[in-house]
């Protein structure tokens, strides 16, 4: 075999996959097994992209290599694994309109109308990521609005965090929505006087418009696919928990393993029983591809979310007297779900937000325990508001935090106005929930939040926003070590995902997933951390992504 000698890190990403590669004057640091932080040199990797030995300073060096590189002295960190995500969500919205920066009902109807002159040939106008919290408005938007600027065909734009969708009267029409349309259980629809549809539909209601909507092609989720890819291994994202999976969106992810394409790792969560068993059948499926794909269960829903009132709360919004939120299941029926995929072993996600929500998830958990032994690792997705009188629950029911720190940043004022003051303690509670023994994993929502760690790094240990703001951190008890955030990102993402040793820690039998940084994340301020460049990305001991290529 031929060898190559590298003067510098810049593989080609066509480097044959089947060769030893030793990765040398790195400056790396990855979780050791106690969650404190490990430095080492270098990597030796063999011919089947896992590791064979982590080389610290004065190691002997094997003699001779397929692949040599030379690192440089650049920082090297395992792959970040985002714990909470959407991958075809992410995709899709990268092809669609995107309204996440408008800041005003104004700037938004001028985007839409843009994107719709530019798109005359599209029946449907769909996109994402409207906040009537960041306009001065404050308020929901309404059909006419939209109907001001599209009034030709059908405009569907769900909002930022996905638990409400703007519609124009065509949208409407095309999903039979009038003024004696029922909201479903865990649903609301906004009206009029009179009762008249306004627009916004939230949480379950919202599936009467998506129902309408034409399907994506499998073409279209193949190219959605491969966009989300690219995002994610930009940002140094090499494993992602997809929350949601349905079958279209795993034939997708199977279509990409198949034929190669398939970069990124993803722990799958079905959306739904009836998509858990349509995938996996009698259970979770093996490990497909190289460790690059495996379905681990099921998502399901305890409540909404906070920006749109959805989320389920012990006591009323302080800037809604009248409202507690939706449960977007019962108590009865969210058991059922849980004992439905428990019983073949298919592991368990919860969304929950509120309060009121994460009690009663809790309690289906705690109820699940006296009649599922083994190790069932539930899960508790987002976690955002707790009573702090049920912390301590999660630990003891051997539940996973599964959260996302730049929710915090985001959140913030809207928070407070949607808690008071009174709430605030358990709000985003990610050190009350690791010193009571919680195990956290960390992760950013995408596409509700950009699929950012470096943000979700800086945003754990400060409890600050980019501006810096509030100077100190907002409920600054609840920053965590950067220890314990570089491990929710990594070892702790692997381990609530049942990959541990597969992945996530760097150290000898696992995959090969590692970044070339340009700082040091232990030692760089906040601000500088959100600086992060990205350099190489490697998955399975092969480059995949190289910065400005």
């Amino acid at each position: 075999m031929r060898r190559l000698l590298l003067a510098t890190v810049a593989l080609a990403l066509t480097a044959p996959a089947l060769a030893d590669t030793l990765v040398d004057n790195v400056d790396g640091l990855t979780i050791d097994a106690t969650g404190g932080v490990e430095r080492f040199t270098g990597l030796l990797i063999g011919d089947d992209g896992r590791i064979v030995q982590v080389l610290h300073r004065g190691d002997k060096r094997p003699g001779k290599v397929d692949y040599f590189v030379d690192g440089k002295g650049q920082v090297l960190v395992p792959g970040m694994i985002d714990s909470h995500g959407h991958v075809m969500g992410l995709g899709f919205s990268a092809l669609t309109l995107d309204l996440t920066e408008t800041r005003s009902l104004a700037e938004a109807l001028a985007k839409v109308a843009a994107y719709a002159k530019a798109n005359p040939d599209r029946p449907w106008i769909l996109g994402r990521g409207w906040n009537q919290e960041l306009w001065p408005e404050k308020r929901f938007p309404t059909a006419a609005e939209l109907d001001a600027v599209v009034g030709d065909r059908p405009v569907w734009l769900e909002r930022v965090d996905g638990h409400a969708g703007w519609a124009n009267s065509k949208a409407l029409a095309a999903a039979n929505v009038t003024a004696l349309t029922k909201a479903p259980a865990g649903g609301s629809i906004e009206r009029l006087p009179g009762g008249k549809p306004a627009g916004v539909l939230v949480d379950n209601a919202m599936e009467l418009v998506i129902r309408a909507v034409p399907a994506p092609r499998p073409e279209d989720r193949d190219l959605a696919l491969a966009k989300a890819q690219e995002i994610l291994l930009a940002r140094g994202v090499t494993a992602i928990a997809d929350m949601g999976t349905t079958i279209e969106d795993w034939q997708a992810f199977r279509r990409a393993g198949d034929n190669g394409s398939l970069r990124v790792r993803i722990m799958s969560y079905a959306m739904g029983t009836d998509n858990m068993a349509l995938i996996g059948g009698p259970g979770p499926s093996p490990w497909l591809y190289d460790d690059k794909l495996r379905l681990n269960g099921v998502k399901l829903y305890s409540d909404g979310a906070l920006g749109s009132r959805g989320a389920s709360l012990k006591s009323p919004y302080s800037d809604a007297p009248t409202v507690k939120g939706l449960r977007v299941t019962g108590d009865t029926q969210l058991k059922n779900f849980i004992s439905r995929a428990a019983l073949d072993r298919f592991q368990v996600a919860i969304h929950a937000i509120g309060d009121e929500a994460n009690a009663a998830a809790l309690a289906a958990i705690e109820d699940m325990n006296q009649t599922y032994k083994g190790d069932r690792r539930w899960r508790i997705e987002h976690a955002q508001v707790l009573d702090p009188a049920d912390i301590m629950r999660f630990a003891k029911a051997g539940v996973i935090a599964s959260m996302q720190p730049v929710h915090q940043t985001s959140d913030r004022i809207m928070a407070e106005a949607r808690l008071g003051p009174n709430r605030l303690s358990g709000a985003y509670a990610w050190s009350s929930l690791a010193a009571s023994g919680a195990k956290l994993a960390f992760g950013s929502d995408v596409p509700v939040e950009l699929a950012d760690p470096w943000a979700g790094l800086a945003a754990a240990i400060s409890r600050t926003g980019p501006d810096g703001q509030p100077l100190g951190g907002w409920q600054p008890q609840e920053r965590v070590s950067r220890e314990l955030a570089l491990a929710a990102y990594t070892a702790n993402g692997a381990w609530a995902g049942f990959a541990e040793g597969r992945f996530g820690r760097l150290q000898r039998g696992e995959r090969a997933d590692f970044l070339l940084i340009d700082r040091d994340p232990m030692l760089a301020t906040p601000a500088d951390i959100r600086a992060t460049q990205v350099r190489q990305v490697w998955v399975g001991g092969q480059l995949v992504h190289q910065r400005g290529e």
